[in-house]
C-alpha cells in the first residue's frame, strides 16, 4: 500500500511552517512532551513527575512546569489544608487537545523504530 503524498501550495506551505514553528516553540524542548505525557497520565506531584521522567533534574522540571503553566496546558494547585502543603500540577481542559498530537507522534515513533531496526 503506497503512502499518500501531501503537496502544499506556497501559501499553505507558509501557513504550515508558521503554525509548526509556533507549536514547536511550546512543545519543542527535550522534556516538554515527556512532562505533558506524565501529567496527562495522572502524575500530578513534583516528586512523582521527577521519578516518572527518568533523567530530568529538579531545576529543569521546575522550568518546564512553569512554561507549561504559562501556555495554559497545566494549572498549579496548592493544597494548603494539607500538612505538609501539597502542590499538584493538573492538566487543563485545553491540554486535552494535545492527546491526538502525542498519540500521532508515538505511533510514528513505533513505525520509525521498526523501519530503522529492520534493516
Amino acid at each position: 500500500m503506497e503512502e499518500e503524498k501531501i503537496v502544499y501550495s506556497r501559501p499553505q506551505c507558509s501557513t504550515h511552517l508558521s503554525a509548526t514553528e509556533d507549536a514547536l516553540y511550546v512543545l519543542g524542548g527535550r522534556w516538554t512532551i515527556r512532562v505533558m505525557i506524565a501529567i496527562l497520565g495522572g502524575h500530578t506531584r513534583f516528586n512523582e513527575l521527577q521519578r516518572t521522567i527518568s533523567g530530568i533534574s529538579a531545576r529543569v522540571l521546575s522550568s518546564e512546569l512553569k512554561k507549561l503553566e504559562m501556555n495554559h496546558l497545566i494549572e498549579r494547585t496548592v493544597l494548603i489544608d494539607q500538612k505538609p502543603v501539597l502542590v499538584e500540577y493538573i492538566p487543563t481542559e485545553y491540554s486535552q487537545s494535545l492527546k491526538d498530537v502525542i498519540s500521532a507522534l508515538a505511533e510514528w515513533g513505533v513505525k520509525h523504530k521498526k523501519k530503522i531496526t529492520a534493516q
